[in-house]
């Protein structure tokens, strides 16, 4: 995946657009992202597993955008597949902003009220045929298993019988049984953009987005936020983030926050995510 290709796929698609300035920005485990001059990035998957996740994001984010306070990535060309590249990819508008990532812990405490009000926004009954992630977002005991290899681990995780306390917690908290919602499913700190005051400034990668219980997205109140700034995100939240539903988000933000330290040994920026999202769900 390099700037020729994507240069290609510009030149016959996008002809207007072929001649703006292009650079590799970042990369996941899904997808690659190339800025395109100043106001747009070209987004593609890298492996075929990702192909279904640009599709739902072409889908699903115009009425996401609709309804959000924030700016989020909305697509403004659903690209084709080529003999070039084989899967669909998309152009975007660039969103300023600095991922939360790479902030620290006090100065992403001005985003609480904000991430709150693009959750208000999002989370509504789900439309029939929106996908559900077969690990987002699902009663917190189909991770289960999952969970419990991670924290046997003990060098990675000392106070693991503390952990499997919470995690054992969270699976007995009353499973939602409202109508399916819509979700990010992915929100963690690098897919959360702060202005230079540390408010929300944008929402990206919803690769994820699907349907399901929405405790999975709450999980940012621990991988973003200390005791303090985590008080204030919940009250902004409001009614629905009842004892019930707020001992499901702490679940889920254990399973995120394990599946990064247990799977980033080669990506400091996002083993850290996971750590600090240990250290507050230890902290309740």
């Amino acid at each position: 995946m390099d700037a020729a290709v994507v240069r290609s796929l510009l030149r016959v698609q996008r002809p207007d657009l072929a001649g703006l300035t292009l650079v590799r920005k970042a990369h996941g485990w899904d997808n690659v992202t190339f800025r395109l001059g100043e106001d747009l990035a070209v987004r593609l998957p890298r492996r075929a597993e990702a192909v279904p996740l640009i599709l739902h994001e072409q889908l699903y984010l115009p009425g996401i955008a609709k309804r959000s306070p924030v700016p989020v990535p909305v697509p403004v060309h659903a690209g084709r597949p080529t003999a070039d590249f084989p899967w669909p990819w998309s152009v975007v508008p660039w969103i300023p902003g600095t991922p939360a990532a790479d902030a620290g812990p006090a100065d992403r405490g001005p985003a609480a009220a904000g991430l709150a009000a693009f959750l208000r926004s999002l989370h509504i009954p789900a439309g029939a045929g929106v996908p559900v992630n077969p690990v987002r977002g699902v009663p917190l005991m189909h991770r289960d298993t999952a969970v419990r290899e991670r924290l046997r681990d003990k060098e990675r995780y000392p106070r693991a019988a503390e952990l499997e306390a919470v995690w054992v917690a969270a699976c007995a908290a009353s499973a939602w049984d409202g109508p399916a919602m819509m979700l990010h499913g992915d929100l963690h700190p690098a897919n959360i953009l702060l202005d230079a005051s540390g408010s929300l400034a944008g929402v990206i990668d919803f690769g994820d987005v699907g349907a399901g219980d929405p405790a999975v997205d709450l999980a940012a109140g621990w991988l973003m936020f200390d005791a303090g700034a985590r008080r204030r995100f919940r009250e902004a939240l409001g009614p629905s983030a009842d004892k019930e539903m707020w001992t499901r988000a702490r679940g889920w933000a254990l399973v995120l926050s394990t599946a990064m330290v247990s799977t980033s040994d080669d990506n400091p920026r996002m083993f850290s995510v996971g750590a600090f999202g240990i250290e507050q769900v230890l902290d309740g």
